[in-house]
C-alpha cells in the first residue's frame, strides 16, 4: 500500500484522503496531492496581491471621504438620522443617546495600512451638555498571533450625564416594575472589550454605512409613510360610500318609479269602475 505524503503547512487536505483506499486510487491520490502545496502557494499569492490593491485604492478612495465628510458635516443632523434610520443601529439607541447624537458632526472610518490589522472608527462631535471630548475613538487590532482586540477613548462625562449610569438605573427599576425595559447606551459600545473579534456594531458601521451613508439619511419617514398610508385608505373609505350613496339614490329612484306605476294603475282601474 502506497503511503500517502506529508501534507505540507498550507496543505489542505481533503477529508477523503484520510479513508484507506486501494493501492491504485492511493498512488493517484498520492500525486494530487503533491499538486495541493502548489495551489496554495498561488492562493497566498493572489491574496498578497489582492491587498496590495486593496491597499492602493484605500489612499485614493481616502480623498473623497475626505471631500465628503466636508459637505455632509454642513448637513444637520445627517449621521443621527442616518443611526436612526439604520435597523440595527436604531436598536442600541435610547431618547437620551438621541440627544446626545445630535451633536455628532462627522463620522470617519479609518482602515490601518496593513488592512488585516485592523481599523478605527472616530466620532467628532461639537460642545455638548453631555461630555467633555471633542472626539471619540474605537479601535479593533489584529496581533501576530491572529487574536482580536480592541481600545477606545475614555469618556470624560460632564457631572450627572453619564448615559451609562442611568440605563443601568433605568433597566434595574424597569425590571422592578416590570416595564419594558430601555436598550443599553449607545455609548457602552466604547467600553466593551469583551468580544473585539465579533463586534457587529463596528462592522455595521465599517462595512455598511460608512461606504454609502446616504442610503440609510435618505430612508422614508415612517410617520410619513403611515399618513400616506392612512390618507389612502381614507379616500378608499371616502369613494366606497360615494359608491354606496350611489346605489341608494338608484334604489330610491327605482322605488319612486315602481310607486308611480303603482298609482297609475290603481287610477286605470277607478275609471273603468266608473265606466262600468
Amino acid at each position: 500500500m502506497v503511503v500517502l505524503p506529508e501534507a505540507g503547512p498550507h496543505c489542505h487536505m481533503p477529508s477523503w484522503a484520510m479513508f484507506v483506499l486501494p493501492d491504485a486510487e492511493q498512488s493517484w491520490l498520492a500525486i494530487v496531492v503533491e499538486d495541493w502545496n502548489p495551489i496554495d502557494r498561488l492562493n497566498e499569492q493572489a491574496s498578497e496581491e489582492i491587498l496590495k490593491v486593496e491597499q492602493k485604492y484605500n489612499k485614493l478612495r481616502q480623498l473623497f471621504f475626505q471631500k465628503r465628510s466636508e459637505l455632509i458635516a454642513k448637513i444637520p443632523n445627517f449621521w443621527v438620522t442616518t443611526f436612526e434610520n439604520h435597523p440595527q443601529v436604531s436598536a442600541l439607541l435610547g431618547e437620551e443617546d438621541e440627544e446626545a447624537l445630535h451633536y455628532l458632526t462627522r463620522v470617519e472610518v479609518t482602515e490601518f495600512e496593513d488592512i488585516k490589522s485592523g481599523y478605527r472608527i472616530d466620532f467628532y462631535f461639537d460642545e455638548n451638555p453631555y461630555f467633555e471630548n471633542k472626539v471619540l475613538s474605537k479601535e479593533f487590532h489584529l496581533n501576530e498571533s491572529g487574536d482580536p482586540s480592541s481600545k477606545s477613548t475614555e469618556i470624560k462625562w460632564k457631572f450627572g450625564k453619564d448615559l451609562m449610569k442611568r440605563s443601568s438605573q433605568t433597566q434595574n427599576k424597569a425590571s422592578r416594575k416590570r416595564q419594558h425595559e430601555e436598550p443599553e447606551s449607545f455609548f457602552t459600545w466604547f467600553t466593551d472589550h469583551s468580544d473585539a473579534g465579533a463586534d457587529e456594531l463596528g462592522e455595521v458601521i465599517k462595512d455598511d454605512i460608512w461606504p454609502n451613508p446616504l442610503q440609510h439619511y435618505l430612508v422614508p419617514d415612517k410617520d410619513d409613510e403611515e399618513g400616506e398610508g392612512e390618507d389612502d385608505d381614507d379616500d378608499d373609505d371616502d369613494e366606497e360610500e360615494e359608491g354606496l350613496e350611489d346605489i341608494d339614490e338608484e334604489g330610491d329612484e327605482d322605488e319612486g318609479e315602481e310607486d308611480e306605476d303603482d298609482d297609475e294603475g290603481e287610477e286605470g282601474e277607478e275609471d273603468e269602475g266608473k265606466d262600468d
